[in-house]
């Protein structure tokens, strides 16, 4: 009897030890990833590594990682020099094969998500106008809410407006214009109906100041990004991929 709880207290302390050289190795793996992978894509800053799936050590016996989930800080979305922050930019991988010598990784199947805040896109849309949620139905087809003292936009567009037709300017107004994406860096904001005002050409240019482009900077390449919803907090990103080069 007291051998066998002497085995035991033998195999607790072994596995507790197995558990310890498991963690301490993938933290090692998870340092030496993210400073690669901040190499190799051109970001900005250090991302955040997570291997997920135990053990480790046998994962890399089989050069087979089952996931690895990143976070990445430090991307921006610019439009005529305004800059605002791309926010959870994510990208989840799975089936992670690795070379030999660990200098390449290649996954097999990748999710990548990111987000910009009403308040965030309020910063980059034109003088005047706030972009908030539309609403559920209105949302649902990718449309946000474009509103705002209509004579601080006529102002901020720069548009001369003759004195007889000021008065107009007092009012606030309310549009809606529906977001997509192009590219996968490209966020465009495009509206529908803006009011109408009875001088030659300025509806026109109304027009071209409301609907604006916002160009993400910095994204990885391991983060494809094709799908765009409005959601109650702003505007979510999200695409997919498959053998993704994490290294390259």
């Amino acid at each position: 009897m007291r051998a066998l709880r002497i085995l035991l207290i033998v195999v607790v302390i072994l596995g507790g030890l197995f558990v310890a050289a498991d963690r301490a190795a993938v933290y090692f793996a998870e340092t030496e990833a993210a400073s690669k992978i901040k190499s190799s894509q051109g970001l900005s800053t250090e991302p955040s590594v997570s291997i997920n799936g135990f053990p480790f050590l046998t994962q890399v016996a089989n050069s087979s990682l089952d996931e690895i989930e990143v976070s990445i800080g430090g991307i921006t979305a610019t439009t005529e020099g305004r800059e605002v922050e791309v926010t959870e930019v994510k990208a989840e991988l799975r089936d992670v094969k690795v070379n030999s010598s660990f200098s390449s990784a290649i996954a097999g199947s990748a999710d990548g998500s990111a987000m910009i805040s009403y308040e965030d896109l309020t910063k980059s849309a034109p003088k005047g106008a706030t972009v908030s949620y539309a609403g559920a139905e209105r949302a649902a087809k990718g449309e946000v809410k474009v509103s705002g003292p209509l004579g601080d936009l006529v102002e901020g567009a720069g548009i001369d407006v003759p004195a007889p037709f000021e008065r107009l300017l007092k009012d606030d107004f309310t549009t809606y214009s529906t977001v997509s994406l192009d590219g996968g860096d490209k966020v465009r904001l495009r509206a529908e109906d803006l009011p109408k005002l009875p001088v030659p050409g300025v509806d026109d240019k109304l027009q071209d100041v409301v609907d604006y482009d916002l160009t993400i900077d910095g994204l990885p390449s391991t983060i494809k990004l094709d799908k765009v919803a409005a959601t109650e907090d702003g505007l979510r990103f999200s695409g997919t991929g498959t053998d993704v080069d994490l290294t390259g």
